[in-house]
């Protein structure tokens, strides 16, 4: 074996490693989390309703204000997966709730903050089958130009969670839109320019797939399966297609699937997809290049797995939604955002087919013997994370 084989095969068996430590330490919301906010017009005045993550904002609040009530009662009932245990827990410490949310979460016009009034009790939600807390504030502000939106909620420096996202509808004073917040670009203007947010969303789909371990597995587990370039190709726009469908359904509002139902049925796509490579390699079935008739050149098994492939993807776009926040009717600001959203995925996907499965390619040519033990070894690290992940959601729903 040459020594650029050697190189090669220990670069991927180190990146499939990473991929898997990081993946096995994951949590229910991970290393990450995503507050919600819609902003609409209420009575003259601003009113936002935010979703927070029911753990993060009981040790946080508890934290911050020094309130070891509110971190032994919330702690006990999110044990408990009893939702109006919870929302009455974050009622009766309402004080601490809201002094933490507002001195992260605030609106500001006319270059003078707004004042924030709690509208109503909590109640609960979920999203990706996390426990969200759902606060209404109403907001009194100053006369002024469009008011600046700002949120440091959830910030690193807390040491809970990294790189929170803050995702924000909006309809106040004739103007709408959509924004995606970080604390790289903590706040905005309700009247910025549309390519600003459109860049933001960009982003927010680029980063997206690249901290959601679930899809990067599953979008290795599609490369390392593929027998040609042209089978990597058509996996991935078949994957494409197939999670851009669902985010149209989502944001015409015709599709809700549960995020208990939606999770794990991911994690089971990624075991599958590993587990076929895993069967292929097993009847030696990896050596036979598809020589299918017509423009695509694909066999039997090439035109199976690829509907496979479909139907999983419209499931995993229903998580791209999910992670969007998509609960609402239709709307063109929406549609173009969730395009975008799309677009920055997809940029990240094409990534990372141009940068592995090339390397794949060309060990497979030089050292075939070597070429499928790596196959094989990532499949096998897959599909485990896999099937751990699916016991995981299952339980825990």
């Amino acid at each position: 074996m040459s020594q650029r084989i050697r190189r090669t095969l220990l670069t991927l068996c180190l990146a499939v490693a990473a991929l898997a430590g990081f993946g096995g330490q994951a949590q229910a919301h991970g290393f990450t989390s995503t507050v919600y906010a819609d902003v609409v017009e209420h009575d003259g005045r601003p009113r936002t309703t935010l979703e927070l993550e029911y753990d993060l904002l009981v040790v946080s609040a508890a934290d911050a204000e020094d309130d070891d009530a509110l971190f032994r009662e919330g702690t006990a009932a999110f044990e408990n997966g009893d939702d109006r245990s919870r929302a009455r827990v974050l009622d009766d410490h309402a004080e601490a709730v809201i002094g933490y949310v507002t001195r992260h979460f605030s609106l500001a016009s006319g270059g003078r903050p707004c004042t924030a009034h709690r509208a109503g009790d909590v109640t609960m939600t979920r999203r990706e089958g996390v426990p969200y807390a759902v606060l209404v504030l109403d907001w009194a502000c100053a006369d002024g130009d469009g008011p600046v939106l700002r949120s440091t909620l959830f910030p690193d420096r807390e040491q809970y969670v990294k790189d929170t996202k803050t995702i924000v509808t909006y309809a106040v004073d004739g103007l709408s839109g959509s924004a995606a917040l970080d604390a790289a670009h903590p706040s905005f203007s309700l009247d910025q320019a549309w390519y600003e947010r459109f860049a933001e969303f960009f982003r927010l789909g680029a980063e997206h797939l690249l901290t959601g371990v679930d899809h990067i597995l599953f979008l290795l587990a599609l490369i390392v399966g593929s027998r040609t370039p042209r089978e990597v190709v058509l996996a991935a726009t078949s994957f494409t297609l197939a999670h851009s469908v669902t985010f149209l359904l989502a944001a015409l509002g015709l599709v809700d699937v549960p995020a208990d139902v939606v999770e794990p049925v991911i994690a089971a796509s990624i075991a599958v997809v590993a587990g076929w490579h895993l069967w292929r390699l097993a009847r030696r079935a990896d050596r036979q290049v598809p020589l299918g008739r017509g423009h695509f050149r694909l066999d039997r098994a090439g035109w199976t797995r690829l509907a496979v492939v479909f139907c999983f993807g419209l499931v995993h776009g229903l998580g791209f939604a999910g992670a969007l926040g998509i609960d609402a009717a239709w709307s063109w600001t929406l549609l173009w955002s969730l395009a975008v959203f799309n677009l920055g995925i997809e940029a990240v996907q094409l990534a990372l087919i141009g940068l592995t499965f090339p390397a794949l390619a060309v060990l497979r040519r030089r050292a075939p013997r070597a070429g499928r033990l790596v196959t094989g070894l990532v499949a096998a690290g897959v599909a485990v994370m896999g099937l751990i992940w699916c016991v995981q959601r299952i339980t825990e729903t």
